[in-house]
């Protein structure tokens, strides 16, 4: 029987992944092509989607996307989206 798995690709391949540990009782999952958001509170979890959708716009601003990104503009976009402080 023949594998249909696709090919693996030898490239690396970026993804954020956001963990909010508050809970209020629901379960709440926001995927995007290279980002992963589970867990916290309404407002945490609303908080991490305005996080990613900035870091994505800064990125876009710099003309290139998460997987594009130089490790400098990964974390220059981080710090002015608000993902990291330093």
């Amino acid at each position: 029987m023949a594998d249909r798995r696709p090919p693996r690709d030898s490239r690396n391949v970026r993804i954020l992944m956001g963990l909010g540990l508050d809970q209020d009782g629901h379960a709440r999952v926001t995927k995007g092509d290279d980002f992963v958001l589970m867990g916290g509170t309404e407002s945490t979890h609303g908080t991490m989607q305005d996080h990613v959708l900035r870091f994505q716009d800064t990125l876009r601003k710099m003309g290139t996307d998460f997987q594009g990104a130089t490790d400098d503009q990964v974390a220059e976009a981080a710090f002015e989206s608000g993902l990291s402080d330093d």
